[in-house]
């Protein structure tokens, strides 16, 4: 007959092991913390990083000076670069300059630079510019997406 006496649970519990109540439970004595010290005590706990009094590892290790951001610093480009590998009309974008060796890695930000003046009109994608470098792009005819 199936009543409330004779439910069983899904999923049964561990069985809770209980420490420190004679010899015949199997952790008896000592209860598996050894003999004496700080440990051995209740409430007896160590710090992590603890090394005994003497001065723990992470503090004799050197500083780190200086500041590191955590943005990635901008390739540049110089625009008198861009006349040398490009032709007139070419887009210029972040795979385009790595494929002609420009920078090294399309995924970091890049940007172009450069007070020279351009006679060869270019599309750019994907790009930062400098101010100089902008005025130089439009003088010539370029366009920025």
């Amino acid at each position: 007959m199936f009543n409330l006496s004779n439910l069983k649970p899904k999923i049964k519990k561990p069985k809770q092991v209980r420490r420190g109540r004679g010899l015949g439970s199997g952790r008896g004595a000592y209860s598996g913390r050894g003999i004496k010290g700080q440990k051995a005590r209740t409430g007896g706990n160590i710090k992590p990083g603890f090394e005994g009094g003497r001065q723990p590892m992470i503090r004799q290790m050197p500083k780190i000076k200086g500041f590191r951001s955590m943005h990635s610093k901008s390739q540049t480009v110089d625009l008198a670069l861009l006349a040398k590998a490009f032709a007139d009309g070419a887009l210029v974008s972040p795979k385009t300059l790595e494929s002609k060796g420009l920078i090294r890695s399309a995924g970091k930000p890049i940007k172009i630079l450069g007070k020279t003046e351009l006679t060869r009109r270019f599309q750019f994608e994907g790009v930062r510019f400098s101010e100089s470098a902008k005025a130089a792009i439009t003088k010539a005819g370029g366009t920025i997406k």
